[in-house]
C-alpha cells in the first residue's frame, strides 16, 4: 500500500498525496517555529484543477493532518472538508496559484526575523551564504494592510515577479515552489537568512559584504545545483515526522 492510500474517503490518488505533502508541511513549519498560533497558512494546488488545499482557519499547525486539510475553489469556497477559510490567506495564495503555473505551494510565514527583516529599508542583504541564495532572486511587496483587498493579488504577483520568493514589508515572508519541498526548503533558508541579518546587525559594528559579482556568482551556483530538496531534503524531513508525530499523516 502507498502512502496515499492511507487517508481514506480525500478524492483520488493524487489528492490524497498532495494532502500528505501539505499536512507534512504544515507540521516541519510547526517543528521549525515558522508558525504563527493559527495566523499564517501554506497552501497547495489540487492536481489538474484550479482548487488548492489550505489548513481550516483557528487550527494550529502543529494539529494538522492529512485529513484535516480544506479543498477550496477558485472563488475562495469550501468544496471538500469543513472550517473556515482565512480570508487574507486566500488573497494572498490565490493570486498566485491562478498566476504562475509553477507555483504549486506557496508559503506564508511571521516569523520574528522575517518581520524584523520586512522594516529594514535595505531589505535582505547578503551578509552571508544563506543570504546570497536571494540574491536577485527576491521580490519585495508593500504594505497595505490586512490582505483582505482582492484587487492587492494583482500587485502581489507584479511584485514577485519571476521569483520564488519575497519579502512582504512590514509584514512577513512568502516563497512559492514547484512542490512542498522546495516552498518550504526556501521558506527555511529565507528565515535562517534574515535571522543571520538580525544577529550581525545587532552586534553594531560594520558589516563585510562580498562583492556583487561573487554573491551573483553563487546564487547562480546554489540555483544550478541538479540535485533539488525533494530529493536531498524531504525525504530525511519526513523521516523526522515519523519519528516525532506519527498521526500527522491521518
Amino acid at each position: 500500500m502507498d502512502a496515499a492510500s492511507e487517508v481514506p474517503g480525500m478524492g483520488d490518488a493524487a489528492e490524497r498525496q498532495a494532502r500528505l505533502d501539505l499536512a507534512a508541511c504544515y507540521r516541519l513549519a510547526a517543528h521549525f517555529g515558522l508558525d504563527d498560533i493559527v495566523y499564517t497558512h501554506i497552501s497547495l494546488r489540487v492536481p489538474g484543477t484550479d482548487h488548492f488545499l489550505l489548513n481550516p482557519f483557528g487550527t494550529l499547525f502543529s494539529e494538522i493532518t492529512a485529513s484535516s486539510l480544506i479543498r477550496i475553489d477558485a472563488d475562495g469556497r469550501v468544496v471538500a472538508g469543513e472550517g473556515r477559510v482565512n480570508e487574507a490567506g486566500f488573497v494572498i495564495h490565490s493570486a498566485l496559484h491562478m498566476a504562475r503555473e509553477d507555483a504549486h505551494c506557496v508559503m506564508h510565514a511571521h516569523t520574528r526575523a522575517g518581520m524584523a527583516v520586512s522594516a529594514l529599508r535595505d531589505g535582505l542583504l547578503p551578509v552571508c551564504q544563506k543570504s546570497m541564495i536571494f540574491y536577485g532572486r527576491l521580490g519585495y511587496h508593500d504594505y497595505e494592510g490586512l490582505a483582505f483587498n482582492m484587487a492587492e493579488r494583482d500587485r502581489l504577483i507584479a511584485d514577485l515577479g519571476p521569483h520564488r520568493a519575497m519579502v512582504l514589508r512590514n509584514h512577513g515572508l512568502l516563497t512559492c515552489g514547484r512542490d512542498c519541498a522546495e516552498a518550504f526548503s526556501l521558506m527555511y533558508q529565507l528565515d535562517l537568512a534574515c535571522r543571520a541579518q538580525v544577529d550581525a546587525l545587532a552586534m553594531g559594528v560594520p558589516l563585510h559584504l562580498p562583492p556583487p559579482e561573487v554573491c551573483a556568482h553563487t546564487a547562480e551556483q546554489l540555483w544550478s545545483y541538479p540535485v533539488g530538496p525533494h530529493v536531498l531534503e524531504w525525504p530525511a524531513l519526513l523521516r523526522l515526522l515519523d519519528r516525532t508525530y506519527p498521526d500527522w499523516r491521518g
